[in-house]
């Protein structure tokens, strides 16, 4: 069992154990040793979002690395996507970002980049956590001149909008497109309006005012209904909802209607076979993708291959078998022609070339899948015991499963990042559905 590292990094509440400046001072640390190769001079990006506690956990990060006698590139606020991006060009031998995505402001985390802008795989963030728990490392002390340095780079901002706008085909505009977008007061909120404005689309931008503390707060993707209420209320043609540290999307239609990460996936999918730019005809997924999106694909003639649940997952079956499209239903897509890491802008800009391509509203390209009714139930548990040590919780899901037979099914796991067990079911009635779950989630709350 990992006990620092979940499915995306360290994460918790800010100041408390593992999200506290002596911890990341000591995670600091670890990651310059464990990039520092050679004698050659090294140097360690650090980017955040806009929660307060990013001074702190900034401050902290560079003080250990610093003190490994590694520099430090500081970015300042700037997406994930963006931060993985600088990582590569800037030649830095790892990026560091401090967010906790789409939680609340009081959480915060730290996910990691090698120098290729990937993130870790395990057993890197394994020996990265090794070193923090055991105190491996606590002797080694440069001194005078071997002492790391700190710098900020200005630009950086910047230079991640200069790609992004490489991402649209050059012979497309934006010209005459009205676009919401809401950056739920996080990492993109300069980045993501002026790339959309400055390829000329007319925007009205939401969640663009963070204050530390109002980050994802009723905004975002997880709360896109203020962005399908601009989107009718401004009569645009789409909307765009991105989280806090900007890898994820989700968007809605010209009539506001929500379009998840599952439907944007088969939008893609279809646009990209059409073009035979979608490599071995393959699109890669978690298990919580939708049944229909499997259904849409295999119509298409496309394999959907499922992966466990985190974008980091996707990624890695991505680079293992030569796949360019991936990604999860809660809006991390993965296009990796043109990036390492879910990235939302990159996403809502591929789902516009379509629409313009194709002369087609948002509403019309996501009627290419039809998902099947699917529940969801997040129950809080004190410990995260293995199922197979719950002979309560395995019997309901028995009995669930033998219920939907080959019309659906159930898949329960617990949150990477959250003491929170997740059940997920689809079928084919709703109301069923929903009593199911709540069957199999009651049970965890009875002791198992």
């Amino acid at each position: 069992m990992r006990r620092l590292f979940g499915t995306d990094g360290v994460r918790g509440v800010a100041n408390v154990y593992p999200m506290n400046s002596e911890t990341a001072l000591k995670l600091g640390r670890a990651v310059a040793h464990v990039f520092r190769l050679g004698k050659r001079r090294h140097r360690v990006l650090i980017g955040k979002d806009t929660r307060l506690s990013g001074y702190m956990l900034e401050t902290a990060l560079a003080s250990g690395i610093c003190s490994l006698g590694v520099d430090v590139l500081l970015v300042g606020p700037l997406p994930t996507p963006g931060i993985a991006l600088l990582t590569q060009s800037m030649r830095a031998d790892a990026g560091v970002v401090i967010s906790a995505s789409h939680n609340p402001f009081q959480d915060n985390g730290i996910k990691l980049f090698a120098a290729d802008g990937f993130k870790l795989p395990d057993e890197v963030e394994e020996r990265i956590e090794r070193l923090v728990l055991e105190n491996a490392i606590d002797d080694l002390r440069p001194t005078a001149h071997a002492i790391g340095k700190a710098f900020r780079l200005d630009d950086a901002a910047g230079r991640y909008v200069v790609a992004l706008k490489h991402v649209l085909p050059r012979e497309l505009t934006l010209e005459g497109i009205k676009i919401v977008v809401d950056c739920a007061h996080g990492a993109t909120y300069k980045v993501a309006p002026a790339v959309f404005e400055e390829l000329g689309a007319r925007v009205f931008p939401v969640g663009v005012k963070p204050d530390g503390r109002n980050i994802n707060h009723g905004c975002g993707s997880l709360h896109p209904e203020g962005m399908q209420q601009a989107v009718r209320r401004h009569r645009a043609d789409l909307g765009i909802a991105l989280d806090g540290d900007g890898d994820r999307v989700v968007m809605a239609t010209e009539r506001g209607e929500l379009i998840d990460g599952d439907h944007l996936l088969a939008i893609a999918a279809r646009a990209m076979l059409s073009q035979r730019t979608l490599r071995k005809r393959t699109v890669v997924a978690t298990v919580m993708s939708n049944l229909g999106l499997e259904r849409a694909l295999g119509e298409l003639g496309i394999r959907l291959l499922r992966t466990q649940v985190g974008d980091r997952y996707v990624v890695e079956a991505m680079r293992a078998r030569g796949y360019n499209l991936g990604g999860e239903q809660s809006g991390h897509l993965i296009f990796m022609d043109h990036a390492t890491t879910g990235d939302g802008i990159v996403a809502a800009l591929m789902t516009l070339a379509v629409m313009l391509r194709e002369g087609r509203p948002l509403s019309e390209l996501a009627s290419v899948m039809q998902p099947v009714p699917q529940v969801i139930v997040n129950r809080a548990v004190s410990e995260k015991r293995p199922l197979r040590e719950l002979p309560r919780v395995q019997a309901r899901i028995a009995r669930v499963e033998r219920a939907l037979g080959k019309r659906g099914r159930v898949l329960v796991r617990y949150s990477g990042t959250e003491n929170k067990v997740r059940v997920m079911l689809e079928g084919p009635d709703q109301d069923k559905i929903e009593a199911f779950a709540a069957e199999i989630a009651d049970a965890f709350g009875a002791g198992g």
